[in-house]
C-alpha cells in the first residue's frame, strides 16, 4: 500500500472539519437580508447544497431556515394616522401617511365589522415610482379548514410525536442532548423495563443519519430544528394563523408595497364611526347682544390613538351604506319597535316659507355666498374667544358670580374654520387633535354674537294652557349650524334647553326652551256655519254651492311685568281659506303663526276666521218633491232655475199619476186572481150538477172577461208612462239653468 493512502482518511476528516468551521462562522456573522433581491440570493444559497451527498452540506440549511420566517426581507413599516374626517352620516375617512424604503409591508388592524367598509373604500397610493402589489387580509374560513391547508396540520392540539409523524422523510436536527442531523424514518412506541416489574412506554424517533439508522428517545430531545426552510416557513405561517384566531374581533390587513428607494405612501379608507354631534350655549342679556357658543362632540372608536391628526367635521347627507363583501349574506328582516310615550319634549319649529323664499332668492342674487354649491371657495372668519363654565347656583340653576354678567367670550378659543366641500359643509379644526382610542372629546368650533328676539309660542297640541318661552334665532355667523341642543342662559341663570335643526348662515329659526307660566291662553271654538251661495242645473244635475265658515277665538292673559309677544300656532288646512286676520305673521308648510301683543293685566283677543266652499251634486231624477219645494222657497235660487224645477215637478207628477193608475189596475188583477183561486178550491169540493157549482162557473167566466179588459189597459198605461219618462230624461239632459 502506498504511504500516502494511510493519510487519506485523515485528510478527508480535516476537510470536513474545515467546512464545518466555515459554515459555523457564516452562521454567526450572517445578517437578515434587507430587500427582496438579497432574500432570493439567500434562499438560493440555502437550497442549492441539497443535491450534494457530503454530510457537511446539511448544516448550511440551518441559517436559511432561521431567516425563512414570514417575509423577513420586507419588514413591517409604520404609517401613522395623519388625517381624520368625520361625516354626519355615520362614517369617517381615515388617512395614513408615511415613508417606506424598497419593498415594504404595512400591517393595519381592523375590527371584523369594519372589513366590508374597508373592502369597499380603501385607496392606496405609492408615490415616486412605487406600486402596491397586494392587499391581503385573513379569510373568513373556519380555523380548522385553514390549518388543514398547511404542510403541518396543527388541528386538534397535536403532540410532538404527531407533528413529526406528519413530516416523515424530512431532515431535522435534534438535541438529544448532542446535536444529531438526520432524516425522519418513523416513530414508534417501545415498552422498556426501567426497574424490576416497572415497564414504561417511550416514544422513539428513528432517524437516518450519515452513520446509519439511529433511534432517539423523544422524551430526551430538548429541541427539534426543521432543516427545510420551506417547511419551517409553513410551520410559522400555520402558527401565525392559529395566533390570529385568538383575536376573534380583529383582522390584520397587510399592504405589500413594491419599489426602490425611499418613497412616500398614503392609505385612506372609510370606516363606520359614531356621528359627530354639536351642542350650543346661548347667553341672553338685556345689555348685550345674544352670544352663541358651539362645541363639536367627537368619539375615537378606532383601534389606534389619534396623535396630532388633522380633523375635519363634515355635515350634510351623503349616501352611505354597508355591503357584505366579507361574510356570507343573509336576508335581513325589519326590526319592529314598540311605540313609546314620553313626557313633554323639546319642540322643533318649521321655517317661515316667505323668509325661506327670500333666502333662496338672495342666493341667486349673490352666487358667491356661503349657500353656493359645488366648487365654492372655503369661507373663513376670525373666531372669537369662548367661555369657561361658571359655578352652579345654589337653587340648582347655573349662574355667574354675583355682580358679574355671564360672559362666554372668555376662555375656550374656537378652533374651526368653516367652508364648503362639494355639496357638503365642513368644519376644519385648525389645530392638530390628539385623542386616545375609545375616548371622546369636545372641541370648540364657534363663539360669536347672534341675533335673537324673544317670543312666547303657543300651540295647544303641546301645552293647552300656557305658551313656551322662546325666541327667533337668526344665524348671523359664517358657520352652518348643525342640528343639536342649545342650553339657554338668561340674566346669568340657566333658563332651559332647546333644539334646532340645521341652520345655514343668514337663516332664522324659532326655538323654545321653557314653559311661560306668566302667560295663559284660552282657546274657544265659535262653531261652524253653513250657507247656500248659489244653485244651478247642469244636464239633469242640481248643483248646490255651499259655503262653510268657522271661527276660533283666543284670549291671552299676561300676568308678567312686561309686554309679551305671543305667537299662536294654528293648523293650516288647504281646504280652508283664511279670512281674518288677513295675513298671518308667518306661514310654514302646515301652520299659521299669528302675533298677539299682550300687555300686563289686559286680556288680548285674536279671532281666526276661515271659510271654504263645497259643491253638492243632486240628480234631479232622484230628488223628491219636498227637496224641490225647499229650493223653490230659497232666495238664492234664480227664477230660471225655479221655472226649470217647476217643469220637472209637472212632468214627474204626470208620470206619477200614470204610475198610480197602473198600480190600481194591477192591484185589481191581483184581487181577481186571489178570488179565482178561492173559487176553484171550493169547486173541487162540489158536485158538478149543483147550483152553487154552476154559479161558480159563471163568476169565473165574468172575471176572465174583466181580466181580458184590464191587461190591455195596463199595457197602454205602461207604454204612456215610458214615453213620459223618456221625455223627462231628454228634458233633463238638455236642461241648463243658472
Amino acid at each position: 500500500m502506498p504511504q500516502h493512502s494511510k493519510f487519506r482518511p485523515v485528510i478527508v476528516l480535516g476537510i470536513f472539519v474545515l467546512l464545518g468551521l466555515l459554515v459555523a462562522t457564516a452562521c454567526m456573522t450572517s445578517q437578515p437580508p434587507v430587500n427582496a433581491a438579497s432574500a432570493k440570493a439567500e434562499e438560493q444559497s440555502a437550497t442549492a447544497p441539497s443535491e450534494k451527498t457530503e454530510p457537511a452540506a446539511a448544516p448550511t440549511t440551518a441559517p436559511a431556515a432561521e431567516t425563512a420566517k414570514p417575509e423577513p426581507a420586507r419588514p413591517a413599516a409604520s404609517l401613522p394616522l395623519t388625517r381624520v374626517t368625520l361625516f354626519s352620516s355615520g362614517v369617517g375617512y381615515f388617512e395614513h401617511n408615511g415613508e417606506i424604503t424598497g419593498n415594504a409591508k404595512v400591517d393595519l388592524k381592523f375590527k371584523i365589522k369594519d372589513i366590508n367598509d374597508l373592502l369597499k373604500s380603501m385607496v392606496v397610493q405609492d408615490f415616486d415610482g412605487g406600486h402596491i402589489s397586494t392587499v391581503g387580509y385573513g379569510s373568513d374560513e373556519p380555523l380548522d379548514r385553514r390549518l388543514s391547508t398547511f404542510a403541518m396540520n396543527l388541528n386538534g392540539n397535536p403532540r410532538l410525536a404527531q407533528l413529526l409523524e406528519q413530516i416523515r422523510g424530512e431532515m431535522v436536527e435534534v438535541d438529544a442532548p448532542n446535536k444529531i442531523q438526520g432524516t425522519i424514518v418513523s416513530l414508534e412506541t417501545r415498552r422498556t423495563e426501567i426497574e424490576k416489574d416497572r415497564i414504561v412506554e417511550q416514544n422513539i424517533l428513528n432517524l437516518m443519519t450519515d452513520g446509519g439508522l439511529r433511534s432517539v428517545v423523544l422524551e430526551s430531545v430538548g429541541a427539534v430544528k426543521l432543516l427545510d426552510p420551506k417547511l419551517d416557513a409553513e410551520l410559522h405561517k400555520a402558527l401565525s394563523v392559529l395566533a390570529s384566531a385568538h383575536e376573534t374581533e380583529k383582522k390584520t390587513v397587510a399592504l405589500d408595497f413594491r419599489g426602490e428607494g425611499r418613497r412616500k405612501v398614503r392609505v385612506g379608507y372609510i370606516e363606520e364611526t359614531p356621528i359627530w354631534k354639536t351642542s350650543y350655549r346661548l347667553v341672553l342679556s338685556d345689555e348685550k347682544k345674544p352670544f352663541l357658543q358651539g362645541w363639536a362632540i367627537v368619539q375615537n372608536p378606532s383601534e389606534e390613538d389619534w396623535t396630532d391628526a388633522r380633523l375635519a367635521l363634515v355635515s350634510g347627507r351623503p349616501i352611505s351604506f354597508t355591503m357584505d363583501l366579507y361574510q356570507p349574506t343573509y336576508i335581513a328582516r325589519p326590526e319592529a319597535h314598540l311605540e313609546l310615550f314620553g313626557s313633554l319634549g323639546p319642540q322643533v319649529y318649521a321655517q317661515d316659507l316667505a323668509k325661506q323664499e327670500m333666502a333662496f332668492r338672495s342666493k341667486r342674487a349673490a352666487p358667491g355666498g356661503m349657500g353656493g354649491g359645488r366648487g365654492m371657495a372655503m369661507q373663513e372668519r376670525a373666531a372669537k374667544a369662548m367661555p369657561m363654565p361658571a359655578k352652579p347656583a345654589m337653587d340648582g340653576g347655573f349662574e355667574a358670580e354675583a355682580g358679574e354678567p355671564m360672559n362666554l367670550a372668555q376662555g375656550a378659543q374656537p378652533a374651526a374654520a368653516a367652508g364648503n366641500v362639494g355639496e357638503l359643509f365642513q368644519y376644519v379644526i385648525t389645530t392638530p387633535v390628539t385623542l386616545a382610542r375609545h375616548e371622546s372629546a369636545m372641541l370648540p368650533i364657534l363663539g360669536d354674537d347672534v341675533k335673537a328676539e324673544k317670543f312666547s309660542i303657543y300651540d295647544p297640541a303641546v301645552e293647552p294652557t300656557h305658551p313656551l318661552n322662546g325666541l327667533k334665532l337668526t344665524n348671523t355667523t359664517a358657520l352652518h349650524l348643525m342640528q343639536g341642543p342649545i342650553t339657554v342662559f338668561d340674566g346669568g341663570a340657566y333658563a332651559g334647553d332647546a333644539m334646532i335643526r340645521d341652520i345655514p348662515p343668514g337663516a332664522e329659526r324659532l326655538i323654545s326652551y321653557a314653559l311661560d307660566l306668566d302667560t295663559e291662553v284660552a282657546p274657544e271654538n265659535k262653531g261652524q256655519t253653513e250657507q247656500i251661495t248659489s244653485v244651478r242645473i247642469n244636464k239633469g244635475t242640481l248643483v248646490v254651492d255651499r259655503k262653510y265658515a268657522r271661527t276660533q277665538q283666543y284670549t291671552v292673559k299676561n300676568s308678567g311685568k312686561q309686554v309679551k309677544k305671543v305667537l299662536i300656532e294654528y293648523a293650516h288646512e288647504p281646504i280652508w281659506t283664511l279670512i281674518a286676520p288677513k295675513k298671518p305673521e308667518e306661514t310654514t308648510r302646515d301652520k299659521y303663526r299669528f302675533l298677539v301683543e299682550a300687555k300686563p293685566g289686559e286680556p288680548a283677543k285674536l279671532a281666526v276666521e276661515e271659510q271654504r266652499s263645497e259643491p253638492q251634486m243632486i240628480a234631479l231624477t232622484n230628488i223628491d218633491d219636498g227637496t224641490i219645494a225647499f229650493y223653490l222657497r230659497s232666495d238664492k235660487v234664480s227664477d230660471k232655475v225655479k221655472a226649470a224645477l217647476k217643469g220637472v215637478i209637472e212632468q214627474k207628477q204626470a208620470i206619477q199619476n200614470l204610475a198610480q193608475q197602473r198600480a190600481q189596475l194591477e192591484q185589481q188583477i191581483h184581487s181577481i186572481s186571489d178570488d179565482q183561486a178561492r173559487i176553484r178550491e171550493n169547486m173541487g169540493k162540489l158536485d158538478h150538477n149543483t147550483d152553487l157549482y154552476k154559479r161558480y162557473v159563471k163568476e169565473l167566466s165574468d172575471q176572465e172577461d174583466t181580466l181580458a179588459k184590464l191587461r190591455p189597459q195596463i199595457n197602454e198605461l205602461q207604454e204612456h208612462e215610458n214615453l213620459l219618462r223618456k221625455a223627462l230624461d231628454d228634458y233633463l239632459n238638455g236642461l241648463d239653468a243658472l
